[in-house]
């Protein structure tokens, strides 16, 4: 079993909180965004509080243990890691409610490159306990605005868990997926579902718009959550998303694994 205080020391060592590779220009920049409800910040929360720019501040300071002041405006963001332990045990405690019930699941990442792994472990493991990894709209073409305009994206599906890859990218020794924020994925994963009359998830796992797209539409939503990401925390405030773990989502895979061993131990899905 990883202890809380080893597990502690491995997150600082990492980087995956303490100090942080996110910008607090990046992080600042994601806040103004959000309060202008730009989608891009937004990524599926439809949120019903006004939740001005010092409000953001505020509520990041809060869920993540950035600085409150909104004068401190560069140089590396700070995540508490005593905030991330306390959001990884609620993360794993839903993991765990939801392996007792044998209930299906859905898993869903924007970055793969870095998170694959981590979601592909909890697949395993709520496979192995009963529990039904749903992996519908397998191939369907999603339309994806992104910095080099509209973009024409296929869902797949690698060790069970979805993420999205431009026509023609190279599979095979290349990147797993490409990295989105959007929400339109998990939608259209959820139509397809709904389309085809088969079960629907009782628990979706990922991260930027895999969790608040199926938040939104009222499906229990888990994820992890970097500083930059105002709008899982916000949607977690207003009980659209049930957890959202504070950390840096994109640090080396293999410094994920750690975390793995803590959530299902914790879940009860240690093998």
């Amino acid at each position: 079993m990883l202890s809380r205080d080893a597990l502690r020391a491995h997150l600082l060592d990492t980087r995956l909180a303490g100090e942080v590779a996110t910008t607090r220009e990046a992080s600042l920049r994601s806040y103004r965004l959000f309060a202008a409800r730009d989608p891009r910040a937004l990524i599926g929360l439809d949120p019903y509080g006004t939740w001005e720019h010092r409000e953001l501040i505020a509520l990041m300071a809060d869920r993540c243990g950035v600085s409150a002041d909104p004068r401190h405006t560069s140089g590396q963001d700070v995540i508490d890691p005593e905030r991330t332990l306390t959001a990884l045990d609620a993360f794993a405690d839903r993991i765990g409610a939801v392996a007792q019930r044998g209930g299906p699941v859905l898993l869903g990442t924007g970055h793969p490159h870095r998170l694959l792994g981590f979601y592909a472990a909890l697949a395993d493991a709520l496979s192995a306990a009963g529990c039904e990894v749903l992996t519908p709209a397998q191939g369907r073409r999603v339309d994806i605005l992104t910095r080099f305009g509209l973009r024409t994206h296929r869902l797949d599906y690698v060790r069970r868990v979805a993420l999205v890859r431009e026509p023609g990218a190279q599979r095979a020794g290349g990147e797993p997926g490409a990295h989105t924020h959007s929400p339109l994925p998990v939608r259209a994963v959820l139509d397809a579902a709904a389309e085809a009359g088969g079960p629907l998830p009782e628990l979706v796992i990922g991260d930027h718009g895999w969790v608040c797209g199926a938040g939104q539409l009222g499906f229990e939503a888990i994820g992890p959550a970097d500083t930059d990401d105002p709008a899982l925390f916000v949607g977690e405030a207003e009980g659209v998303v049930a957890v959202a773990v504070p950390l840096d989502d994109a640090v080396r895979s293999v410094y994920y694994r750690p975390l793995i061993r803590y959530v299902l131990n914790r879940a009860c899905l240690s093998r």
